[in-house]
């Protein structure tokens, strides 16, 4: 995890052969097993997975083009902290339970 300045990172550039997903309230919400199933497709396709959380003012328009998917943690807001915590939960979650761990319920 790291915070970048947008204005002096290209996201499509930087990851060109990456799955991007960039949260986003009007994306679409997925249950922790349609996640997970996403983080096995892109494993099955060898493509790494880079996720994009906005700041205080949202994404930046010009990395919307960027997307491959638009993930909602939430209808709610909360702040860029919180949904960092919540989406290193949620790959947490899907990584093991892909390898068979007994964590998820």
């Amino acid at each position: 995890m790291r915070e970048v300045d947008p204005r002096r990172y290209d996201l499509a550039a930087r990851h060109a052969q990456a799955r991007r997903v960039l949260l986003d309230p009007a994306g679409k919400a997925m249950d922790s097993a349609a996640f997970a199933a996403l983080v096995k497709q892109c494993e099955l396709d060898a493509r790494d997975l880079v996720f994009v959380i906005g700041g205080a003012d949202g994404l930046p328009s010009e990395w919307r083009s960027a997307g491959d998917r638009f993930l909602s943690l939430s209808a709610m807001t909360f702040p860029h902290e919180l949904a960092r915590a919540m989406l290193a939960e949620q790959i947490y979650r899907a990584l093991a339970t892909l390898r068979g761990h007994p964590y998820p319920r």
